[in-house]
Formats: C-alpha cells, sequence, structure tokens
C-alpha cells in the first residue's frame, strides 16, 4: 500500500471515531460541538489530499482507460452530494449555540452512514485503482 493510501485510510479511521464520538449521548452539547468541529476540518484536509495527489493520478490513468474513466466521473459526482449534505450538516450543528436534540441525531445518524458508506467504496475502489497505478 503506498504512503498516501495509509495516510488516506488513515484519515478514514479518524473521521469515523469523532463521527461516532459525537453520537455518545455522554458527552457535553460543547464536547459535541468540539469534535464536530474537528471533524469536519479532518474531513476538509482529507478531501483537500485527495484533489492534490489521488485525483490527478487517477485522472490521467483514465483518459487511456474507459473504465477506470467511468469510475472516477461517478466518484466526482457522489462527492458533490455528499460533499453538499455535509457542508449543511455542519454549517447547521456545529455553531456552539446550534441545538443538540432528536432531529441533531437523526441528521447525524444519516451523516454518518453517508460517510461510512462512501468511505469504504472509496477504499474498495479509487484506492486500489490507485495502488494498482504506482505498481
Amino acid at each position: 500500500m503506498s504512503r498516501l493510501i495509509d495516510e488516506l485510510k488513515k484519515d478514514h479511521v479518524a473521521i469515523e471515531e469523532m463521527l461516532n464520538r459525537v453520537k455518545d449521548t455522554s458527552i457535553t452539547n460543547k464536547e459535541a460541538h468540539r469534535l464536530l468541529l474537528t471533524a469536519q476540518s479532518t474531513l476538509l484536509a482529507h478531501l483537500r489530499k485527495e484533489d492534490a495527489q489521488l485525483y490527478p493520478v487517477l485522472n490521467k490513468a483514465a483518459q487511456t482507460d474507459q473504465g477506470l474513466k467511468r469510475t472516477v466521473d461517478f466518484y466526482a459526482k457522489d462527492m458533490e452530494e455528499i460533499s453538499g449534505n455535509a457542508v449543511a450538516f455542519f454549517k447547521k450543528y456545529s455553531p456552539d449555540d446550534a441545538v443538540i436534540d432528536i432531529e441533531f441525531a437523526k441528521a447525524l445518524g444519516r451523516l454518518f452512514a453517508t460517510i461510512s458508506r462512501r468511505l469504504r467504496s472509496e477504499e474498495n475502489t479509487l484506492y486500489s485503482a490507485y495502488d494498482k497505478l504506482q505498481h
């Protein structure tokens, strides 16, 4: 496994751990807000790393591989929707005065499920394609 993929997978674990911790009802609202801000900044840094280091390699290879091009295009389109949902969630619930209630719990559950599914899918598809290109 390449260094980049190892780093990206570690990011995935950290993001999921933070979002899981926010679901813990024993933490205070202040702690939940702090964790959300940290998760948001970790997720954004992760996306920047993918944009700067992962996607250029995949896009270059996709110019001569139609199957890979379809895969990369699908993931890019999917990420636009997920990013929009994540941004809306963080914008609504990260402020210190945001209410942590049942609606928050439902929204967090949806975001967590969406992000977890995406992370596993990336690891199985995009990251393995990247590693194949590196060897």
